[in-house]
């Protein structure tokens, strides 16, 4: 799930507005919040361990999620494929894993019969 989408979801069940949030985080206000929301910007470290205090979570929840998205080690497709298998639902989540475990499969066989 994206930040913007766990902050939307974390809101609507605290039942907390965006100027609601924006008063529990310092020199924030309410269009900063918004533009968190609709995932326009990315809160700053301070700023989310501030978030997570207003929702009463673990930091380390917001920031894992912010880790996966500027991982430098994850190609722009990797990004893409992950986005789309999370808009998926369990059962074709699951379909898509079977495919891709045969591929993967498929492609350490044809190496294997290519070295001698």
């Amino acid at each position: 799930m994206s930040i913007d989408a766990t902050l939307r979801m974390l809101a609507k069940a605290s039942g907390l507005s965006a100027a609601d949030i924006a008063t529990a985080i310092p020199r924030v206000g309410a269009a900063t919040v918004r533009s968190w929301l609709s995932g326009d910007k990315l809160p700053g470290q301070e700023q989310m361990a501030a978030l997570a205090r207003a929702f009463g979570v673990p930091a380390g929840a917001l920031l894992a999620e912010l880790a996966t998205q500027l991982d430098p080690a994850r190609t722009r497709g990797e990004h893409d494929l992950l986005a789309a298998y999370r808009a998926l639902n369990p059962r074709q989540q699951g379909a898509l894993l079977e495919v891709a475990r045969g591929m993967a499969g498929t492609t350490r066989q044809n190496r294997r019969k290519k070295t001698p």
